[in-house]
């Protein structure tokens, strides 16, 4: 089964996703450093896909299935220590 976002709204702290199959996912904005810093005319800026969501002016992409996964920004992985 496809899983597709049909809308999304945000609160000061999470986004919140409503999906095709009547779920709704809150996500905390910590997870995605670009959108917790992004101006909230700039975080309103989105576009939905069949597979995710899309800021084309903060470079930022998110998959529904990442999501689901419990998975945050991926592109910024934790300094480990050694």
């Amino acid at each position: 089964m496809n899983i597709s976002p049909k809308s999304l709204t945000f609160d000061d702290n999470n986004m919140w996703l409503l999906l095709s199959d009547g779920r709704t996912l809150g996500v905390p904005l910590v997870w995605f450093p670009r959108l917790m810093n992004a101006p909230k005319a700039e975080l309103e800026k989105f576009e939905l896909s069949a597979r995710g969501i899309h800021w084309d002016a903060l470079d930022e992409d998110i998959s529904i299935d990442g999501l689901l996964l419990g998975q945050g920004d991926i592109t910024h992985k934790p300094h480990k220590a050694a």
